[in-house]
């Protein structure tokens, strides 16, 4: 990986100079990890204008939920470990003899970016913007096969609680057992706070596990991902608990399953994210549920749960092959519950068989 993390920053460095800015200080972790291979806590990303330096306040570990450092950066200890690494980022920069440096200011507080000024007074500071969000949209087959393997892993996790007593159980119970299964298979961790929501709390979005029990007759989502070398996934899924499911149960169900299904076969090259957002919104509105649907069919993934793109009704863009992205429409009755069906799939040309679901857990509406 070490030559794929030379060409990220490579062009970064390309997109800087057009801009007007000799250097560019990579703060935001993520960002971090996209173009170093690794981002230990608290580390920053410095760019030319000589060599590349990673500036950590310790040394890195190598944990697998930070990554591994690119062997070919120069990594820099801070000399106190309460150092701030942005300030001493700004301040090597004016030696090297950079006269500007592009921040993530979206990614600094005003008084970091303050002491920057104050390091470096005669170094002119510039807005590096999302630069580095919009280059990670689009993913290499590497980082792609990243997401298959946690899509497995997930899976698996989610296969192996299907299988087991569910009625007595508490949300919390349940969340912390997926949570365990995760890394029993291999994750780095949770992609995010596992969600398990039953009864009257099924269907809503990150729903926080509360010490509700499983109960016969209820609906029971849950939505949970894991993290592989960083790469992080979704699935949501909504089963019907120990008998056969109501009638209500089984429209409902449907419904939603017809606008995720519409969602997902959306999904193409060159598809406006808002025209993807539609195709699975008008039909839950279409049925009477518009007033209580999120804000957003779905959003992208990688090193981060929720990525650009993001699949809204007013997101302006298109989509491009090997993009990454979530399908997770929801309906949610208040007092009643509700049902949430949620994958992760990469987008893909026709020509190449149309978009590649990595989340296999049937979407049938199963009775546990």
């Amino acid at each position: 990986m070490s030559e794929v993390h030379a060409v990220r920053r490579g062009l970064l460095r390309d997109r800087c100079a057009a801009a007007g800015s000799a250097a560019a200080l990579v703060s935001r972790p993520a960002n971090v990890r996209y173009l170093a291979g690794g981002a230990p806590p608290g580390a920053v990303l410095l760019l030319g204008p000589g060599e590349d330096v990673l500036l950590c306040p310790r040394a890195p570990t190598g944990e697998p939920g930070h990554g591994r450092p690119d062997e070919a950066l120069r990594i820099e200890l801070l000399p106190a470990p309460d150092g701030d690494p942005v300030v001493a980022a700004a301040a090597l920069a004016a030696s090297s003899g950079a006269a500007s440096l592009a921040v993530e200011e979206h990614d600094l507080t005003v008084a970091r970016h303050r002491a920057m000024g104050q390091a470096a007074p005669r170094l002119q500071l510039a807005d590096l913007g999302f630069t580095v969000e919009q280059q990670r949209v689009v993913k290499d087959e590497e980082e792609i096969g990243c997401l298959r393997i946690a899509a497995e892993i997930t899976d698996q996790a989610l296969g192996e609680l299907l299988e087991s007593i569910l009625v007595g159980r508490t949300e919390r119970h349940l969340a912390l057992e997926l949570e365990r299964r995760l890394v029993d298979h291999g994750a780095d961790g949770p992609a995010f706070a596992t969600s398990v929501a039953t009864g009257p709390n099924s269907g809503q979005g990150r729903h926080r596990p509360s010490d509700r029990r499983v109960e016969e007759g209820d609906f029971l989502s849950v939505s949970l991902g894991a993290s592989y070398h960083g790469y992080r996934c979704e699935i949501g899924r909504t089963f019907v608990i120990g008998t056969a499911p109501a009638e209500w149960q089984i429209e409902l169900y449907d419904l939603v399953f017809a606008a995720q299904r519409a969602g997902r076969e959306a999904l193409a090259p060159g598809a406006a994210y808002r025209d993807v957002d539609h195709a699975a919104r008008h039909l839950l509105d279409s049925a009477g549920h518009g007033e209580g649907l999120v804000p957003r069919t779905g959003h992208g993934v990688g090193l981060e749960i929720e990525e650009d793109p993001q699949l809204a009704p007013t997101a302006m863009g298109k989509l491009d092959a090997c993009v990454p992205v979530t399908v997770e429409p929801g309906v949610h009755l208040p007092g009643r519950g509700g049902v949430r069906i949620d994958d992760t799939l990469v987008v893909r040309p026709e020509a190449d068989g149309g978009p590649e679901l990595l989340t296999m857990t049937t979407k049938e509406l199963l009775a546990l």
